[in-house]
Formats: C-alpha cells, sequence, structure tokens
C-alpha cells in the first residue's frame, strides 16, 4: 500500500503515491510502439493511493492511453466513487480530433476530476489539454517525473519541435553487415519470421523509403503484406528517392489498388528535403529501407530516430554492405545507439534471426 502520509495539494494522493503511479504509468508506455505518436502511459489511483491499473497508447489509430484505460473503469473501480479517483498520465492529455477523439473529452465524460500528468504537450495541434481541463472543473497538477517522461520521447520531440516526420531506419543484414551478396543477389538474407515482422513494422509506418538505387536492384513493391502476399490494412506511402530515373514498369509505379496507390517519387538526395516534401503530405512516421546511399544519408544527418535491425546467422564476406560511407575516421566518431526497451524490447528472436531494437545515444 503506498504511503498515505504528506497528503498532496487539493486533494490528490500523497507525493509518494503519485510518484510510484507515475513510474507504473512510464513502464506501460514502453510496451507501446515508436512512431507518429509518442510513447503515453496511464495509471489510476483510488483516493488513498492504491494503484488500480495502468494502460498505454498502441500506436497510431488506437486509442489513446487515458481513453483505453477509462474504457475499463467498470471492471477496475468496482464500488469506488468514480469522481475520487485520479488519473496519471505521462503526457499532457490530448485536446484534438485526429483519428481519434481528444482525451480532454474522455476524461471529463468518464467523470474523473483529478488529473496528474508529467510533461506538457510539445506538438501545437494537441496542446492545451490542461487549460480545458481546468476550465471543465478537473484539478490538474503537473510536473511529477517530467524529465523521465521527456527522455522516454526525446527523438520524437526533436521531430515535432522541427517538425519533420519520425525516421525509423530498418535494415536486413548478414551477421557481418551485408546486404547483398558479392553478385548482387539479396532474396532472401533473414528467414520468414523476420520478414513477417518486417511487414507489420511497415504497416505501422506512414510512409516505406527507399533509394533508386534499391528500385534498380531488387524491384520491389514496397507494401506491406501477409505470409500469404495479401496486403495489411492501413498501407503505407511508398517513397522513392534520388535522382535517377525509375523505370515505367516498375513494381513501386504499379499500384496495387486503392489501399497502396503508385509511389511518390522524390527527385532529391537530401534527406531533409525529401522529409520536408513527406511531411506536406501528412506524413509523420517513415520507415527508411535503404540501400545503402540513402540509409547512411540519413545517419550523416542525425535523422535517425529508431534502428531496427533484422541480423541473419550468415557470412557474406565480400558482399554488398549495409551502409555507405559515413565519414568516420576514428573509433571516438562512431555513432552510437543503445538498446530500446519500447515496443517489445531491445532484442528478440524471430526464427534463426535476431532484431535489434535500438535508439541513439
Amino acid at each position: 500500500m503506498p504511503e498515505t502520509t504528506a497528503p498532496s495539494p487539493a486533494g490528490f494522493p500523497a507525493e509518494a503515491a503519485l510518484d510510484a503511479a507515475m513510474r507504473a504509468a512510464l513502464a506501460a508506455a514502453g510496451l507501446g510502439p515508436r512512431g507518429a505518436n509518442p510513447l503515453v502511459g496511464a495509471a489510476l489511483l483510488t483516493a488513498d493511493g492504491a494503484l488500480l491499473g495502468t494502460d498505454h497508447h498502441r500506436g497510431a489509430g488506437t486509442a489513446h492511453a487515458e481513453a483505453a484505460l477509462l474504457a475499463r473503469l467498470p471492471e477496475l473501480a468496482g464500488a469506488a466513487e468514480i469522481a475520487s479517483l485520479t488519473l496519471v498520465v505521462t503526457l499532457e492529455p490530448c485536446d484534438h480530433t485526429g483519428r481519434r477523439g481528444p482525451c480532454t473529452q474522455a476524461i471529463i465524460d468518464a467523470g474523473i476530476r483529478r488529473v496528474v500528468y508529467a510533461a506538457d504537450d510539445p506538438h501545437a495541434v494537441a496542446a492545451g489539454g490542461a487549460r480545458t481541463l481546468r476550465d471543465a472543473g478537473v484539478q490538474v497538477r503537473s510536473g511529477v517525473l517530467t524529465e523521465e517522461s521527456r527522455a522516454l520521447n526525446r527523438r520524437w520531440q526533436a521531430a515535432v519541435r522541427e517538425p519533420r516526420p519520425f525516421v525509423t531506419l530498418k535494415l536486413a543484414q548478414s551477421a557481418d553487415g551485408c546486404i547483398a551478396a558479392a553478385d548482387g543477389t539479396s532474396q532472401w538474407i533473414t528467414g520468414p519470421e523476420a520478414r513477417r515482422h518486417a511487414h507489420e513494422l511497415r504497416a505501422r509506418a506512414d510512409a516505406v523509403l527507399v533509394g533508386t538505387g534499391t528500385v534498380l536492384a531488387d524491384d520491389p513493391s514496397l507494401t506491406a503484406r501477409d505470409p500469404a502476399g495479401t496486403l495489411l490494412p492501413g498501407q503505407p506511402l511508398r517513397a522513392v528517392m534520388g535522382l535517377r530515373p525509375v523505370p515505367a514498369g516498375a513494381a513501386v509505379l504499379r499500384g496495387a489498388g486503392q489501399e497502396a496507390p503508385a509511389a511518390v517519387l522524390l527527385r532529391t538526395r537530401d534527406p531533409r528535403e525529401a522529409l520536408d516534401v513527406l511531411y506536406s503530405r501528412g506524413v509523420r512516421h517513415v520507415m527508411v529501407e535503404g540501400g545503402a546511399q540513402v540509409a547512411a544519408a540519413f545517419l550523416r544527418e542525425d535523422l535517425v530516430d529508431e534502428f531496427s535491425l533484422h541480423q541473419a546467422p550468415l557470412l557474406l564476406g565480400r558482399g554488398l554492405p549495409a551502409l555507405a560511407d559515413l565519414g568516420i575516421g576514428t573509433l571516438a566518431d562512431g555513432l552510437r545507439f543503445s538498446p530500446d526497451p519500447a515496443g517489445g524490447g531491445p532484442v528478440r528472436q524471430l526464427g534463426d534471426d535476431l532484431w535489434w531494437h535500438l535508439q541513439p545515444g
């Protein structure tokens, strides 16, 4: 049972209980996938500081953390009076209608009268939730574990500030860092489980991007498909970046129905320019799938917010390296990545292959 001494102002649970609840909400937030939306978790507390439950946002198009948790109120609250409960959230509740309605309205409609959140929402479109809640008579506090919340979403926040899409770099390579053999063959370096996972990741993104070199070498369709080859719901925009002409018969230029129209051609080698164009089209999450020149260009510009690496237990020796020159001359200047615990953890075995989920720094 959390401490109930040293009560918090305005009838909120004790500070120790709020701190513990926010840590539980942050842990829940990390269960969600990174992408166009921030990682957000929520927790529900009784008046005496007992934790009733937590929930989290599961990705673009799904219920936000607050709404997901409040939907479970009947089972969580039992006989408790709703107005006596406190909702604890890792990010200021949103105040706009996107794919889902505003979380502020869900909170008000549920009858919650106290809300504690960690950090203000930096997104101008979604911000202002605290003010809306206060105007509706809800008691609101902020600033509990603010730095921890910001650290959880630091790259997403950087993308919002620029503004630009959040960027995931996805590579599939051999154990010695090759994406193709010396003769150019690359299908398939990884096994069916890793390929299925890669298609699931594609389906989460707003757009998937490759260079003209990849189109000329592999003629990919860039659609997100299930193992039977059927298009998954919510196809990403297909984008090709580069100055070389794309053959008229290329797979990416053949529409696959309304779900997957023909690709957009980005006539540039500048990754920031490519992101600007995609952002203007409403893209908020881009999955970059290569090849070596394009991947290196995004890395050189510090535009990779998440690194998704599928690695096969295979050695190719003189194969084609996954990355072109990064301009790094000494070990101390290497680009460091760290394990990312979000979205299922930093390492997972997929058949014979490994999936590394990494973040910059």
